[in-house]
């Protein structure tokens, strides 16, 4: 199968919200709003064009994002980037797409000298990238979430060593 990761283009915007919803359609642990959430960030400052990726297979089936989120620890505060979503259309699902995503945004992200990401997500799936419980680096969520599934992946050795605290999300991830 011959995929092609490209950056989303603004004309993509309606295509890749339906491959999100129907990516998401039948997930157990989803509120089927995955695909408002993608809508709200690209409308949002924490959107970064660069970062909003698809892959193609003669049309869009998947479609990743990075956007920018904050670290904070008392006065100090560290950017950082979100891992959300990645989404691949279901009759493409287990195909290799997700992880061709992730490795590409991963490298751009490192390209645009971005320091590290942080994603809630599968704690069997995202380590194969490198992700680590991002408690070991004192960084929890805002919210109530396991510890094994909030994990931090450091774009660059120890660019994380001297970061610590509540990760802060831009409001529209709780609209």
């Amino acid at each position: 199968m011959n995929i092609t990761i490209k950056q989303e283009l603004p004309e993509d915007s309606k295509v890749t919200e339906k491959v999100v919803k129907s990516a998401f359609a039948n997930m157990e642990y989803s509120d089927k709003k995955e695909h408002e959430l993608v809508s709200r960030i690209r409308k949002s400052d924490a959107f970064i064009p660069k970062l909003s990726l698809v892959a193609m297979h003669n049309e869009i089936v998947g479609h990743i994002l990075l956007s920018k989120i904050k670290i904070i620890n008392d006065n100090q505060f560290a950017e950082s980037l979100a891992l959300a979503p990645v989404s691949v259309l279901p009759e493409y699902q287990n195909k290799g797409i997700g992880r061709l995503l992730i490795l590409e945004a991963l490298k751009k992200a490192k390209e645009l000298g971005y320091n590290s990401v942080v994603v809630m997500g599968h704690p069997e799936y995202y380590p194969k990238f490198g992700f680590k419980k991002a408690s070991l680096w004192g960084i929890k969520a805002p919210f109530e979430v396991p510890e094994e599934a909030f994990m931090a992946l450091e774009l660059r050795e120890h660019t994380l060593d001297n970061v610590s605290g509540v990760v802060e999300y831009p409001s529209v991830f709780f609209e």
